[in-house]
């Protein structure tokens, strides 16, 4: 009797993802005793004062299970957003829906479609589902292809993902792009084509009038997903909740594979606070916006290629392997990440950082690069207005 493999060929390929290093492991590994982290593009002025309030209140509620029908966050998010409550699904960041959307609607012997050059959860996702993805390059301009993948879609094709912004480039699809790109693939089905998933991660930090009206597409097409997260621009990494907007027949059957608390008691309460302090958004937004240009043209001052970017990072080419680059940051204290595993060997992803993070990361650029030594290497950075 031939031997069953323990598992199956797709998980055994997968090289588990390496985030961006803790503070806590290059304070140990390096001796730095005030590393910075400009890795994981989160938020660096911290979540509303509101959600430490609702926290608070919350802790003495630990004892019992979180809200498995996460009923207020919901009515929430629905107030905020016009979809029904129903209509919404929560995950443990929207990593824990990509997995359950690949996990619920990706049939065996069919695939998955999405770009080379954009998030990896959604390969990772589909490789621990044990599905094909199907991959296309990126356009010239760092962004999406709509064109080479729309080509790709084949009647075996069940979900599209379509990370917009994207990570990490930073690119932004506009409205009429995503709405020539559905008309394209739903043209090959007789019936609804495949379902479609616009991962809206940085969807806050994106200028209001270059964003695409996604929930009108949802509204023209049932077979759409929006996902949304608040570990970004809402400063709520740490605790982890995402969430996604659908029509009812896809919001049920991910709640069929959804586990009933996976989205704890904190969390929950956390988000809402959030939400409830638009005010505190805004201000993260212009203070990302402001440090994210000024970046920027630091960098293209030093020779770096930078394309523009429309979230709270910036892809910077160096021209060279970045690797070293990125090691020798690292022995400084200054955690980045490198972009080989996405095909990109002479890049970092820079996450946009505070005022004295980002001037800290110039000045170790230059003595890395040998740019110039002396302190007027740096230009002083004005802080942004922090108010609204």
């Amino acid at each position: 009797m031939s031997k069953l493999p323990l598992v199956s060929d797709e998980v055994a390929a997968i090289i588990p993802p390496v985030p961006g290093k803790p503070i806590e492991e290059v304070t140990r590994e390096y001796g730095v005793s005030e590393p910075i982290k400009l890795a994981s593009n989160e938020n660096p002025i911290g979540p509303s004062p509101a959600v430490a309030v609702a926290v608070n209140e919350a802790l003495s509620s630990l004892n019992h299970y979180p809200d498995g029908g996460q009923y207020n966050l919901k009515r929430a998010l629905s107030q905020k957003t016009g979809v029904r409550p129903e209509n919404i699904v929560l995950g443990n960041g929207s990593n824990e829906l990509i997995s359950l959307l690949i996990q619920a609607f990706v049939l065996p012997n069919t695939h998955v479609l999405t770009s080379e050059g954009t998030f990896i959860a959604y390969q990772l996702g589909a490789q621990a589902n044990s599905r094909a993805i199907v991959t296309t390059p990126l356009d010239e301009m760092g962004g999406y292809d709509l064109d080479a993948m729309a080509e790709k879609v084949t009647p075996l094709t069940r979900m599209v993902f379509i990370a917009n912004p994207n990570n990490p480039t930073g690119s932004l699809l506009s409205g009429k792009q995503i709405q020539r790109f559905i008309e394209k693939i739903d043209q090959k089905f007789e019936d609804e084509g495949p379902i479609l998933v616009l991962d809206e991660a940085y969807f806050e930090y994106v200028d209001p009038a270059l964003s695409p009206n996604s929930l009108a597409i949802l509204a023209a097409r049932p077979r759409t997903v929006i996902l949304r997260t608040f570990s970004k621009a809402y400063g709520l990494a740490g605790l982890r909740c995402g969430y996604g907007l659908m029509s009812d027949g896809l919001s049920h059957h991910i709640n069929q594979v959804r586990t009933p608390f996976n989205v704890n008691t904190l969390a929950q309460v956390a988000a809402i606070a959030a939400l409830s302090d638009q005010t505190s958004l805004r201000r993260t937004c212009k203070f990302n916006r402001h440090n994210r240009e000024w970046l920027r043209n630091e960098l293209l001052r030093r020779g770096c290629l930078i394309r523009p970017s429309h979230a709270n990072f910036l892809l910077v080419d160096f021209g060279q392997d970045a690797q070293p680059i990125y090691q020798q940051l690292l022995e400084r204290g200054v955690i980045t990440r490198p972009m080989g595993v996405y095909g990109m060997p002479n890049s970092l992803r820079i996450s946009v950082g505070l005022p004295s993070e980002l001037n800290r990361l110039l000045s170790d650029l230059d003595q890395i690069l040998g740019l110039n030594d002396s302190d007027d290497s740096v230009i002083p950075f004005k802080r942004a207005n922090r108010r609204a």
